[in-house]
């Protein structure tokens, strides 16, 4: 069974917020190409408010695929990170569409800061979820979210799945696509991408 994957941009996202779990759900499709041929494929796309170009935080400049009113219906929404999300958490039309999701999806997930924008909307409201580090606090101070974790990676509460800052949105979209497909064609997406971190930094080794 395919699923409708939207990845939701806006000014000032974190590119890696986005970029690393467009890797995993592509790469889904590749593995899958080669694994299961006769399985239909995830459609994967990015949303923005008025589907144009998009500007992030580093600069990257990103072509979307669908305005919030041209976004046709979603298994999985994900919503990114960066400083952008201070700006769009007052941005009343983004902020209903998040909310609105949230009645026929399957999945709502967010990294890095995007977790401000899935606890304020309400499909995170009273739930437990992560962001980067540096904003533990003032997510913990605006009381939207059941209780804001620190340390993990990503955690799941319901149909919520929030990951800490930029790469770890890489581990949560690999843990998603085990969910969606499987543990061992998970596993095969982790290869093929040649995702096998290992910390601490060894640059001096």
């Amino acid at each position: 069974m395919s699923n409708t994957i939207g990845l939701l941009v806006f000014d000032d996202a974190e590119e890696l917020d986005f970029i690393g779990p467009w890797e995993v759900f592509t790469m889904s499709n590749e593995v899958l190409g080669l694994t299961s041929p006769d399985q239909e494929k995830d459609t994967v796309f990015l949303i923005s408010e008025t589907g144009g170009t998009i500007r992030c935080a580093k600069g990257l400049r990103v072509e979307t695929d669908h305005s919030l009113e041209s976004c046709p219906a979603l298994d999985v929404l994900l919503i990114p990170g960066g400083q952008g999300t201070r700006r769009e958490v007052h941005n009343e039309k983004l902020m209903s569409f998040i909310a609105a999701q949230d009645k026929d999806t399957t999945w709502m997930t967010s990294v890095c800061t995007g977790s401000l924008l899935l606890t304020a909307a309400g499909p995170a409201k009273g739930k437990r979820v992560t962001t980067h580090w540096g904003f533990i606090d003032d997510l913990r101070k605006r009381g939207d979210a059941g209780d804001v974790v620190e340390n993990i990676r990503y955690v799941r509460d319901g149909k919520v799945v929030t990951a800490a800052g930029v790469s770890a949105g890489i581990d949560m979209a690999l843990w998603l696509v085990g969910q969606i497909h499987g543990v061992n064609h998970a596993r095969h997406v982790q290869k093929g991408m040649e995702y096998d971190p290992a910390p601490p930094y060894t640059a001096d080794v």
